[in-house]
């Protein structure tokens, strides 16, 4: 989540609740955390906080790194947010896309080998009905047909299939 997020998801009153701070009363103001006081000096506001006692002031990320001694970044983490820069989250997202780019078109390069290998083998079979036996050409058709026979479980064999389309 960014900042933004974080800061319309939870209102002051939801990290008072959050350290069991009492409410504010009806004129908005509770005793301040930060110093000891009697009378209540800090005024709750929707969104932020101001102390008219000890100065202390600002949004809801700066009143969890006053509370627990942390820096933005730890606050902004425990109030559940992401940080990642944005390019990083860019090029994570880009590198997905490629990703599922690339295994697209593997998976088209091997249908089409399929398609090739099958239509190669078709090819084959029926010159093998044609040719004289034993002849040269048989033999050489053959042996063609074996090997195409072959590439078929290959490419039908999903570990090795990687391998045959390189």
């Amino acid at each position: 989540m960014t900042k933004e997020e974080i800061k319309d998801l939870y209102s002051m009153k939801d990290i008072l609740e959050r350290y069991r701070l009492p409410q504010p009363n009806r004129a908005g103001f509770i005793c301040c955390p930060f110093h000891k006081e009697k009378t209540a000096s800090m005024k709750i506001y929707k969104k932020d906080f101001n102390c008219f006692g000890c100065g202390a002031n600002g949004d809801i990320f700066t009143f969890v790194m006053l509370m627990d001694g942390i820096s933005f970044k730890e606050a902004y983490a425990a109030l559940g947010g992401d940080y990642e820069n944005s390019f990083s989250a860019r090029l994570k997202i880009y590198q997905a896309q490629k990703k599922r780019e690339m295994k697209r078109k593997t998976e088209e390069k091997l249908k089409r080998k399929r398609e090739l290998n099958y239509l190669l083998m078709d090819v084959y079979r029926k010159w093998l009905d044609r040719l004289e036996p034993l002849s040269d050409a048989w033999a050489d058709t053959y042996n063609a047909l074996q090997y195409q026979e072959y590439l078929w479980e290959l490419l039908n064999d999903p570990e090795e299939c990687y391998e045959a389309i390189k």
